[in-house]
């Protein structure tokens, strides 16, 4: 199975993008890193800047048929340029309608709430998107890690770096069990 990456062209916190990542293919799924721009982004550790990573696909030349799931890796800048961009809003929607799951990690909730999905459903993230959640429609907890199947699709959350383990985890198996169902 094909799971999709979307990321900013810079800004994306590089260990909620590798440690996912490395999950994926650990699972023997196919990661691809989509972005807006295709080249290379640049990742970050916190403020500062870390490793580039090469693009597979952008955004407006991929459909959400291709992928069996998605994961929003967070950093503060990467889903605040994402929810700027009406393809990325549009991709990351088409996965909620056609029922696919998606993780969603620290800030990454944002693009989450342009993309106007979290109405009616009980997420977590960075503690400082608590009202921006709420003002959506959401449900905000403070939890490791949230899964919620009050929509569509499967949708798991978590708050932060130290959190990814249990993220991982949780959203590997169930994108298993989705594919399984499929």
């Amino acid at each position: 199975m094909q799971i999709a990456f979307l990321v900013a062209p810079e800004g994306v916190e590089q260990v909620e993008l590798t440690e996912p990542w490395q999950a994926v293919l650990n699972s023997g799924d196919v990661p691809q890193l989509v972005s807006t721009r295709s080249g290379r982004i640049q990742a970050y550790h916190h403020l500062d800047k870390a490793d580039t990573f090469q693009v597979d696909r952008t955004v407006g030349a991929t459909e959400v048929t291709e992928y069996g799931g998605l994961v929003l890796p967070g950093g503060v800048a990467n889903p605040d340029a994402l929810r700027m961009d009406k393809d990325a809003v549009a991709f990351v929607r088409g996965f909620f309608e056609r029922g696919r799951p998606v993780a969603a990690i620290c800030h990454a909730p944002w693009t989450l709430i342009e993309a106007d999905v979290v109405r009616g459903r009980t997420l977590t993230s960075w503690p400082s998107l608590r009202t921006d959640i709420r003002n959506a429609g959401g449900t905000w907890v403070d939890e490791q890690v949230k899964v919620c199947t009050a929509g569509h699709n499967t949708l798991i959350t978590s708050r932060k770096p130290g959190d990814l383990k249990a993220f991982c985890a949780t959203f590997v198996s169930e994108f298993a069990q989705a594919g399984r169902a499929a």
